[in-house]
């Protein structure tokens, strides 16, 4: 049994909505060419798999029938279909739109299954992570949402709890609208207070229904928060929630766009700190779910100086073979970087991010705190937690 196994194919770079697009499959070509230049296919831990799209059975498990006729058609018409999203500013029409979008599913849920079925311990998806597609809807530059698929899919194989952890800059609202009210599904996403980004929700009150009540965490923090203060927020509510769901597996997205050069959000989250929050979702794995852990990429769009260097580091730590905090980046990678007119960065960020633990006290003169505090209130008591002790 390998112990990780990264699915990538050329063709995943086919997901393209075109020239000028912030989603640009430049930032995949770049990180596997980091993650090649860096040695890590050579690893005895690590394998790297092709990725096939999934069929519409498959896909239909968390999206409408109708909607994926309805991609499929708009991908070989090129005729817009507003109404689901399709041929928006965000979602623009691209030929094979379908079978692109069907392959970074299939990966992921292809991942999904050799979790459980026990032929690796940790799966990465870096195309992965399209956490904003809606059952019968695309939306912000998601088509199919293959994080939710891949939670299906484990649940349909018998894993009676699953924890999903989203560490993107923008809300995880496709996979909490359709875990919403399923008690087994704890969804937790530290995401930029919607007040001031896309997608505009994700408040510290939404905290799902009926049984699922509790399930459904959001921690809202406000634009400009750091890498200290965004680790200290994660700090404060997963580790708690994560013990008492007791997860069979944990899915998480990886979206390196908190950065403070993402040109897509307000936050100001160190790539150092992203390597921290990818350990403890690994170390959260391994103490609470037999290791089972699927690590999807999601957005990002400093495509040459942040994705790569981020996502790099989430195969090496899946590896088991983590990459030294500020060692040189490899001189072939900087060259090919280059050669595309973008900067390249020279180093792997620089060292760990200190941060003040919560049993140090919260300060409600804080912002960061306020917002940690709300959510602690929301949703601590319906799993009998203390919010202010526990």
């Amino acid at each position: 049994m390998h112990l990780a196994r990264l699915v990538w194919s050329p063709r995943l770079l086919e997901y393209d909505f075109g020239p000028g697009h912030p989603m640009s499959p430049a930032r995949l070509d770049l990180t596997m060419r980091l993650i090649e230049a860096l040695g890590l296919p050579d690893r005895p831990t690590l394998e790297i798999v092709g990725a096939e799209p999934a069929s519409d059975a498959v896909i239909e498990t968390v999206h409408d029938a109708d909607y994926v006729a309805a991609v499929r058609h708009a991908g070989s018409t090129l005729e817009p279909d507003l109404a689901r999203g399709l041929g928006t500013d965000d979602d623009p029409l691209f030929a094979g739109m379908h079978e692109a979008a069907a392959r970074q599913l299939g990966g992921s849920v292809d991942l999904a299954e050799a979790l459980w079925a026990g032929e690796i311990a940790h799966g990465v998806n870096v195309a992965g992570g399209m956490h904003h597609a809606m059952p019968g809807a695309a939306s912000g530059f998601c088509v199919y949402n293959d994080a939710a698929a891949a939670i299906r899919h484990l649940l349909d194989r018998g894993a009676e709890r699953v924890a999903y952890l989203d560490f993107d800059a923008h809300h995880g609202d496709g996979v909490e609208a359709i875990f919403w009210d399923d008690p087994r599904v704890l969804t937790v996403s530290i995401h930029e207070d919607g007040r001031t980004l896309f997608p505009g929700t994700g408040a510290s009150s939404d905290v799902g229904s009926g049984p699922a009540e509790g399930s459904v965490v959001n921690i809202p923090v406000p634009a400009r928060t750091s890498g200290a203060a965004w680790l200290r927020a994660i700090d404060a509510v997963v580790p708690a929630l994560v013990r008492e769901h007791r997860p069979q597996a944990i899915v998480s997205q990886h979206g390196c766009d908190a950065h403070g050069r993402d040109p897509l959000s307000n936050l100001n989250v160190s790539v150092d700190a992203q390597c921290t929050a990818q350990q403890w979702a690994h170390a959260l794995a391994h103490e609470h779910a037999e290791g089972r852990w699927l690590a999807l990429g999601g957005g990002g769009y400093a495509v040459s100086d942040v994705v790569p260097l981020a996502w790099a580091a989430l195969v090496a730590e899946a590896a088991h073979a983590p990459l030294e905090r500020g060692s040189e980046l490899p001189g072939s990678w900087r060259t090919a970087v280059e050669a595309l007119h973008l900067e390249a960065a020279r180093t792997l960020g620089s060292a760990e991010v200190p941060f003040r633990s919560w049993r140090d006290g919260f300060d409600p003169a804080d912002a960061v705190d306020r917002a940690v505090q709300a959510t602690r209130r929301a949703v601590f008591p319906l799993w009998g937690l203390d919010p202010l002790l526990d």
